[in-house]
């Protein structure tokens, strides 16, 4: 497989840490988004989104995180990310929602190129404009967290599960907009159960060849 991803790509750091679980090897092909690779001929022949990350195997070419950890979920079943019972099934999958569909997509690169290049914003407005929608679905994150009387450390249960890898990422992205995370202690709680293990501490964005 080769995972065709850039180094600080939050929706490529929760597939390197999926991987990483179901203990699959890659071929990390790196996409430079600082030169606007994702937008050149050669990417687009693979994702014609121009969005980071794809996995290609053979001749078949996967995109969007979500689906391609879905994918990966049914081709390679063991170690599960999902639990066993449907309830719970849908719990995680609403967890890692609503990082990956209210929180990441309105802090990505490509809203805040154009806040900057449209609308004027510097550095602070920006790190703002992050903050506000991170906090928002963190103080939601941390509810639910609360409320789940079997939670054992993960953001379910006593393993990590696809939540984790959705959850992770988006922590690393919260200190780099210089978000306060002392408020969450739960969420902090996960993010050094996680931190523990090697198969996100090989997913970190330093960790990566194309993070010099």
């Amino acid at each position: 497989m080769e995972l065709h991803n850039f180094f600080r790509s939050g929706t490529s750091h929760r597939l390197r840490i999926a991987l990483n679980l179901k203990g699959l090897g890659y071929d990390y092909v790196a996409v430079d988004l600082r030169k606007n690779e994702h937008q050149g001929a050669a990417f687009k022949a693979l994702n014609p989104q121009g969005l980071v990350p794809a996995l290609v195997e053979g001749d078949l070419v996967l995109t969007q995180s979500g689906a391609i950890i879905e994918w990966l979920e049914e081709r390679h079943p063991t170690p599960a990310l999902l639990p066993a019972d449907v309830n719970d099934r849908a719990h995680v999958r609403a967890l890692a929602a609503l990082v990956g569909c209210d929180i990441h997509p309105v802090n990505n690169k490509r809203i805040l190129d154009t806040l900057r290049t449209s609308f004027g914003a510097d550095d602070a407005a920006i790190n703002t404009w992050c903050a506000t929608w991170i906090s928002a679905g963190f103080d939601a994150y941390e509810t639910l967290l609360a409320a789940d009387t079997r939670r054992a450390g993960f953001s379910f249960g006593d393993a990590p599960t696809l939540a984790d890898a959705y959850l992770i990422p988006q922590i690393e992205s919260a200190r780099r907009f210089k978000v306060d995370l002392g408020r969450w202690p739960l969420i902090m709680e996960v993010d050094a159960q996680c931190g523990a293990l090697e198969a996100f501490q090989r997913a970190v964005p330093m960790a990566q060849p194309d993070a010099a």
